[in-house]
């Protein structure tokens, strides 16, 4: 059926399954310091659970992508959902962190086939640009998600215990399950699968080898590292260096996420109507203009704390734009290949923003200045690609895309 008749709920259950990540973590990190309590370990053996949390998901996306180019969406997202719930339901009985270590790590990986193939669904069913509108619509869910996760773990732990997180991931996993099973059809007719799974693992070389689609990658790997740049550094640098409360600095934190909220929303109502190139020019734009700001700021000092507000929420607000449409764009670019292109894409991601947060962490003296100037060069870095893009998409074999990417074809 034409995508416009397809149904609202559809939106939602996507959204519901690319929001499996924050909801996995967000709503367990209220709980980190029982965890350790209970189970009689050190703080940094529980922190490791998010470590390995991240690594599960990357290594599940690199897997996910390229197999359900082979076998189909809806078989793969079934089986993510279930090695999901069953590792939910093992992480409420754990004994030990080495137990909580492997579950996670097991979670991780069913979760990440849930963000991979919400994704790769959506192109499957919807045409360009309005595949672009549906990814910011997920996006803007996934990032209420993210802003409410903390806030329901510790409620779900002052009810009783920290094991009631996983009790209501298990019950979130299982609804999804169902949905899926009842209500999702396959998206990706056999005719247009890959012939061999190693086939499909080989069109990471084809999309490696690709300019275009590594500018596409880098473009979001930037809009991602300068936001886990200021998530790593922004707690020790608003509350210890600027003096901020826990109460003050959540609400910061609160604000960048409405932020992103607002840019997704207007980047669905309007990508229909101009194209993801336009809108993924924009918000590059506005990085752009964002990081340069944060630059003057990082190396002056003008205005602090609060011109690094004005500057970060910028930045924030717009690195939901640059993702949806990059995705959509990339997705266009291998039609046939979508799941391995986003599998890789979303992997090096997260690969960026781990850099990006490792980085900002070496460089800490103490000041703004490493958060600044490593968001700002994150900034400035995506209108570079921005502009290479438009060059590289100017020539004659990309013509096609090119006007489909303008809005001009639907």
């Amino acid at each position: 059926m034409p995508s416009q008749t397809r149904p609202r709920w559809l939106v939602w259950l996507l959204a519901t399954l690319a929001a499996f990540s924050p909801l996995s973590i967000d709503t367990y990190l209220p709980s980190l310091p029982d965890i350790a309590r209970e189970l009689g370990t050190r703080d940094a053996q529980v922190q490791l659970t998010i470590g390995v949390f991240l690594a599960g998901l990357c290594s599940g996306m690199l897997l996910y992508g390229p197999l359900s180019d082979r076998y189909g969406r809806r078989r793969l997202l079934l089986g993510s959902l279930v090695l999901y719930i069953v590792a939910s339901v093992g992480c409420i009985w754990v004994a030990s962190v080495e137990q909580l270590i492997v579950l996670r790590f097991l979670q991780a990986v069913g979760g990440a086939g849930a963000l991979v193939l919400a994704r790769t669904v959506v192109r499957d069913l919807y045409p360009l640009s309005e595949a672009a509108r549906v990814l910011s619509l997920m996006h803007v869910i996934a990032m209420v998600a993210t802003l409410l996760a903390p806030i329901l773990g510790t409620y779900l732990v002052l009810l009783g215990s920290w094991r009631i997180i996983f009790v209501m991931l298990s019950l979130l996993g299982t609804g999804c399950l169902v949905a899926v099973a009842i209500a999702l059809q396959e998206s990706l007719p056999a005719e247009a699968r890959t012939r061999s799974v190693l086939a499909s693992f080989r069109h990471y070389g084809t999309v490696l080898r690709d300019p275009l689609a590594l500018c596409y990658i880098l473009a979001m790997g930037l809009s991602v590292g300068g936001m886990f740049a200021f998530i790593t550094a922004s707690p020790f640098l608003f509350i210890h260096h600027f003096g901020f409360s826990p109460r003050s600095f959540s609400l910061l934190f609160g604000l960048n996420i409405g932020g992103i909220i607002l840019a997704t929303v207007i980047n669905a109502r309007l990508v229909r109507r101009v194209g993801p190139l336009q809108m993924l020019g924009f918000g590059s734009l506005v990085a752009a203009c964002a990081g340069a700001l944060l630059i003057v700021i990082g190396l002056t000092g003008w205005g602090q704390p609060f011109s690094i507000t004005g500057g970060v929420l910028l930045f924030m607000g717009i690195s939901g734009m640059i993702g949806s449409n990059c995705i959509a764009s990339l997705m266009g670019l291998f039609p046939g290949n979508a799941g391995a292109a986003v599998g890789l894409a979303i992997s090096l991601q997260f690969a960026c923003g781990a850099l990006f947060s490792w980085l900002v962490s070496v460089l800490a003296d103490g000041t703004a200045r490493p958060m600044c100037l490593v968001i700002g060069f994150a900034g400035l870095g995506s209108l570079a690609c921005y502009r290479a893009i438009r060059h590289l998409l100017g020539k004659p074999p990309r013509a096609s895309l090119y006007r489909a990417l303008n809005g001009e074809g639907r």
